[in-house]
């Protein structure tokens, strides 16, 4: 039987990280299930789930990782996960794009995500930025609820962005990758 873990790793950015977080992990005989990686600022951060055929101590599978090659420096948190996993099918007719833009101010975030999490929508993806003319972006890819009113959270949203000065939107996943797909010209 397998045993699944989580891994989280963070570090000044610099070439070559996910290829020592997964070398360790092939080299340990792990089998990587899904990743996600992005950079912030200069800050690399890499959350992946991976299995190993036997269990192994948290405390003494992250120190071996961190053994790796290239991965001097940086920091790790790993846990055993604590349910089997599930394969989680989210229809696609669920998954929605809010956009939101304004001058950045204090507590923006905060507001948009406690909406959010009170009316139960499930933040599946979210990147936030300070635009260099001082303006903030937020982007988040959301689930939810088919029983909820998408009508009034869509109110409810602008109404909320009106209040901070901010142009919120939020549109069916397809409609958002349709209208923002880039095209390059292939020759």
């Amino acid at each position: 039987m397998s045993c699944g873990y989580v891994i989280n790793v963070t570090a000044v950015d610099r070439p070559g990280i996910v290829a020592g977080v997964s070398s360790a992990i092939k080299n340990l005989g792990g089998n990587i299930e899904s990743c996600s990686q992005t950079v912030l600022d200069g800050y690399f951060t890499l959350i992946m789930t991976f299995s190993l055929q036997e269990a192994v101590d948290a405390d003494e599978l992250k120190a071996k990782v961190l053994q790796e090659k290239g991965l001097e420096g940086c920091q790790a948190v790993l846990f055993a996960t604590t349910e089997p996993k599930k394969a989680v099918e989210t229809p696609e007719s669920n998954i929605f794009v809010i956009t939101a833009f304004g001058k950045d101010s204090e507590g923006i975030v905060a507001q948009f995500t406690r909406y959010l999490g009170d009316k139960e929508i499930n933040i599946v993806d979210l990147y936030g930025n300070i635009t260099p003319d001082g303006d903030f972006m937020l982007i988040g890819q959301v689930e939810v609820n088919p029983k909820l009113d998408l009508q009034n959270i869509k109110y409810d949203l602008e109404a909320l962005g009106e209040q901070v000065g901010f142009t919120v939107r939020i549109q069916h996943n397809n409609i958002f990758v349709a209208t923002n797909h880039i095209r390059l010209n292939r020759r």
